[in-house]
């Protein structure tokens, strides 16, 4: 957990000068913070013990801090450590300068240099997921709120809240956000890791045209059209672009493009700023 970390001793608040606010959710806030005695620079994530009970959320948080202080990956947000006293839970998290994915659709509607970015962003997390689901990690919440941007625009998964780490890689447990949500999750049918490839593909339409694909007046209406997997595409968008996310977007999971295809689909390939290393150029 302490690698690339530089104290190894235990913490304690009075250790961190606090700066900004950097988002404010329901259980605590998360604030940019900087250790004393050496200036390293971090997200601190406070959380009230007295929220996390009264919502019985003690073993999700644990379960948290498990799965992400052991998973490093360069579009992982790492937990680098975790600390409490009386009231709250501190996490010790990487810092990424520009913020939520979310935030930054939300300024410009969709991303400038919409294909490129996209790009990028489904090859940083189809690095990322295969890394994830080799470990026996689903992630389960893929979603703009859920992706910050580090200093280069390079995409970081945060908050696995709720992710899972599981032997089997199957499960029951219906999470996640309505817009995003698989069909198996909503018929309550048991899934696996396949349910981060439908979410990948919800979040490439959202990010090339601006709202998610199911996206209804009511709930039910949204079901509804999960189910039938009604996605319609806007004339606007590549062929390219729509091939991908038709392949990812399937109603039988096992249907579903891998992440090893996803880096490989031809769309992906012609926007890629990918540098290859000179293994993989020879091979070419």
């Amino acid at each position: 957990m302490f690698s690339s970390f530089p104290i190894r001793r235990r913490l304690r608040i009075d250790d961190f000068e606090i700066g900004r606010p950097l988002g404010k959710g329901k259980f605590g806030n998360v604030y940019l913070a900087r250790l004393q005695e050496n200036h390293f620079l971090v997200a601190l994530k406070v959380l009230f013990k007295s929220q996390i009970e009264k919502e019985g959320l003690e073993h999700q948080l644990r379960r948290e801090i498990e799965i992400q202080a052991h998973l490093q990956h360069p579009n992982i947000l790492r937990l680098y450590n975790y600390f409490h006293d009386s009231r709250r839970v501190y996490l010790i998290l990487e810092y990424a300068p520009r913020g939520e994915l979310y935030k930054e659709l939300q300024k410009s509607h969709r991303l400038d240099e919409q294909r490129t970015a996209t790009v990028r962003i489904m090859e940083e997390l189809a690095d990322a997921l295969i890394y994830c689901h080799e470990k026996k990690v689903i992630h389960r919440d893929i979603k703009p709120e859920n992706l910050l941007l580090g200093l280069r625009g390079e995409v970081k998964i945060a908050d696995f809240g709720w992710s899972v780490h599981t032997l089997s890689l199957r499960r029951k447990t219906m999470c996640g956000t309505l817009d995003y949500l698989p069909p198996e999750m909503i018929e309550g049918r048991t899934y696996d890791e396949r349910v981060d490839l439908w979410c990948i593909g919800v979040l490439c339409y959202e990010l090339l045209v601006g709202n998610p694909p199911f996206e209804s007046p009511s709930h039910t209406e949204t079901y509804r059209r999960i189910l039938k997997v009604d996605v319609r595409f806007p004339s606007s968008m590549p062929s390219g672009a729509q091939d991908l996310i038709s392949k990812l977007l399937r109603y039988q999971p096992f249907e579903r493009l891998a992440l090893a295809q996803v880096l490989e689909h031809p769309w992906v390939q012609a926007h890629s700023q990918r540098v290859l290393p000179p293994s993989a150029q020879m091979a070419s």
